[in-house]
């Protein structure tokens, strides 16, 4: 069950047209550029700083990979504990634009946590300690301590069997 605060949309228009009334464009301005010098950052070291910079909560020893990239709306919902690894063009969403209605929620990420490549964590996920999320998954609810998940939809796997 993701953790999710539910806002109806503001008027006729769908709620990404009110993006501007629900968070202050001029914040959202600043961590969309940080996030963006981030994306291609060499250093680790670094793109660490800038990211909690912009308020992630970012544990000793996590690495983010090349292209991956955290929620521009709500980055401050972010947490993610020590020895994590978010893989190649990653995504961290704590928000959920929809037509009717908008979501936000916060992403909890435990320690020693692999993000494989090209995974999308939504909006009020939490991730236990020593879970594996395989490559291209996307992480829809919870995902408890030392499971290995995969797939869209997302499935749990035993470590060290996955079909082929």
């Amino acid at each position: 069950m993701r953790r999710l605060e539910v806002h109806k949309t503001p008027g006729e228009k769908n709620s990404l047209l009110h993006c501007w009334k629900i968070k202050n464009p001029l914040l959202v301005i600043w961590q969309f550029l940080i996030i963006s010098i981030c994306r291609f950052m060499p250093s680790l070291r670094a793109k660490v700083w800038l990211i909690r910079l912009i308020r992630v909560k970012v544990g000793k020893n996590t690495a983010f990979g090349l292209m991956s990239m955290v929620d521009v709306f709500w980055p401050e919902l972010i947490t993610i504990g020590e020895n994590c690894i978010v893989g190649y063009d990653s995504v961290i969403l704590c928000h959920e634009f929809l037509v009717n209605e908008w979501r936000i929620g916060p992403v909890e990420i435990g320690r020693d946590v692999l993000i494989g490549a090209n995974s999308t964590i939504l909006a009020g996920v939490k991730i236990g300690d020593g879970a594996i999320i395989g490559a291209g998954t996307v992480v829809h609810k919870d995902v408890p301590p030392g499971a290995f998940v995969i797939g869209s939809p997302m499935q749990i796997k035993e470590r060290g069997k996955v079909d082929e």
